[in-house]
């Protein structure tokens, strides 16, 4: 067993905004949250007294202890208003992908019981249509404006006392996003106010931002990855946060040069841009201090091209999942130019992990031995929702996580992740389900068995390869069609990007594909 060099920390028992928000009032006129686009800012003081006014608002209409809000926007500035205001009204937030189609939103809906959704006025619609095919949505709200919708820009004027709600940490779930875990579809991940609370804290003698830290917000708000690194943490430690609604390049470049970004968090396609790009030349990015990139394996070659071109000290990695809350392990900023190439860093405070044999789960191995990641701690997540066997499979009677990684562990404790037993795969750190592709692919008339695997293309992404079976009735069929077929199904990052036509799907006597079969080849 492996475990963490840092002393551990005590458990956090707070409710999520209180945790975040305690020392709002001490942080006062210093800027929270600046909008990089044009330059609209949110201080520590109006962001404590918005979220508790929009809190107040919702609990007028109607917004309970035990409700599900739906959290339906890119990344705004009013965003953690509407995050934070939700938690003290007692709700659980389960947020959604922006980009998700209504059918898919629909499924989130339905299978989280979310009731009310805040989103924003471009893809009001999709929340409509989705309201519409789940049901039980009682309300639709807007961040900015809409006809026949209640703004939370209105809700600042909400005359309604706040509300008090006895929350329990330990127990009352705080965020519900969505993971597929190592396999099958999207599950919600029950988040604690007290494990997402702790593992802040446990991640603080590794990594944290400080008053006067600007901290660009650039990775999505509804990823647990930026939920945490870009929203919760720099809020917590009165940095400011920096938000862009997408990832463009130049103008990601132009707000690190005007806004002086100083912490950057991102996953590995931005590391290859500003390593390769040429734009990266005509900005000045000398205010940067250190890049760290998670959500997605780092080539170590690519990670060394960055920090040189850039000046700067080796890019860090850090490593986690949803179901972590999401953090165990991350490279120190001060020990960036020690920590050995390739490793995604050590454990973080009050963190245990085991290495244990592929072939057999009780083995556990050692020092410079691969095999899979288990992970015990306060971080780990209270359950799926609704899936207690698939929870099972995730967690052990001993509360040890099994993440399907495969790593190893030198003799300092810097751990390297190699490979994946689990079938999830990670485009530019979102994740995709093989099997919902596959479901998917089974609806089309002229295929008669699919398999879907990772594969990696030219830029280093892993990305969605069909293996697909045409039925005898569709020898014609092309790859073309596959393709417009999945994309005008599913979200842009779950696009199948290449497709093989195969005679036959490789599965075992149980019926279980076996990806490895197909992986090999390819």
């Amino acid at each position: 067993m492996f475990r963490s060099e840092y002393a551990d920390v005590p458990a956090v028992a707070l409710p999520i905004h209180e945790a975040v928000l305690a020392r709002a009032a001490e942080f006062g006129d210093a800027p929270a949250l600046v909008d990089g686009t044009d330059g609209t800012t949110l201080t520590y003081e109006q962001l404590d007294r918005f979220h508790r006014r929009i809190a107040a608002a919702l609990a007028e209409a109607g917004v309970r202890k035990g409700d599900v809000l739906a959290l339906h926007s890119p990344n705004i500035i009013a965003f953690p208003a509407a995050f934070y205001a939700a938690t003290r009204a007692g709700a659980s937030v389960t947020t959604v992908h922006p980009l998700a189609t209504p059918e898919e939103f629909a499924k989130q809906l339905g299978d989280s019981s979310a009731r009310w959704i805040v989103t924003v006025s471009p893809l009001l619609e999709t929340a409509r249509r989705a309201a519409e095919i789940a049901g039980g949505v009682r309300e639709i709200f807007v961040c900015d404006s809409a006809p026949g919708h209640r703004s939370l820009i209105d809700m600042l004027a909400s005359a309604a006392p706040e509300p008090v709600v006895d929350i329990d940490p330990a127990r009352d779930v705080a965020a519900l996003p969505y993971s597929s875990g190592t396999t099958g579809t999207p599950k919600g991940v029950m988040l604690t106010h007290l494990q997402i609370a702790t593992n802040l804290a446990q991640l603080e003698p590794a990594i944290s931002s400080r008053p006067g830290d600007r901290v660009l917000a650039v990775l999505p708000f509804f990823h647990i990855y930026g939920l945490t690194a870009l929203m919760k943490a720099p809020l917590r430690a009165g940095a400011t946060v920096v938000v862009l609604p997408r990832f463009d390049l130049d103008t990601f470049l132009a707000t690190i040069q005007n806004h002086r970004i100083t912490n950057l968090y991102v996953a590995p396609p931005i590391v290859l841009a500003l390593a390769k790009h040429p734009a990266v030349a005509q900005y000045d990015l000398s205010s940067l201090k250190y890049i760290v990139s998670a959500a997605a394996p780092l080539d170590a070659r690519l990670a060394a091209a960055c920090s040189q071109r850039l000046n700067l000290p080796p890019v860090g990695q850090a490593y986690g999942m949803t179901e972590l809350s999401p953090g165990t392990h991350v490279v120190p900023p001060d020990a960036l130019r020690d920590a050995p190439a390739g490793t995604v860093g050590k454990l973080i405070a009050g963190t245990e992990m085991r290495i244990v044999s592929l072939d057999d789960p009780d083995n556990d191995l050692g020092i410079g031995e691969s095999g899979e990641i288990l992970i015990r701690g306060p971080q780990v997540m209270k359950g799926y929702l609704g899936r207690p066997d698939a929870t099972a499979a995730m967690i052990d009677p001993d509360g040890w996580l099994h993440t399907g990684d495969v790593g190893h562990v030198d003799a300092d404790n810097w751990l390297f992740v190699v490979d994946r037993v689990k079938e999830l795969i990670k485009y530019k750190g979102f994740q995709v389900a093989p099997a919902e592709l596959e479901a998917l692919l089974l609806t089309h008339a002229g295929i008669a068995d699919a398999a879907v695997i990772g594969a990696y293309d030219d830029d280093g992404n892993e990305v969605p390869h069909a293996h697909v079976v045409r039925r005898l009735t569709a020898t014609d069929l092309s790859e073309g069609e596959v393709l417009m077929y999945v994309a005008e199904r599913v979200a842009p990052y779950k696009r199948i990007r290449k497709v093989t036509f195969i005679d036959a799907v490789p599965r075992a006597a149980s019926g279980k594909i076996l990806r490895r079969q197909l992986r090999e080849p390819a």
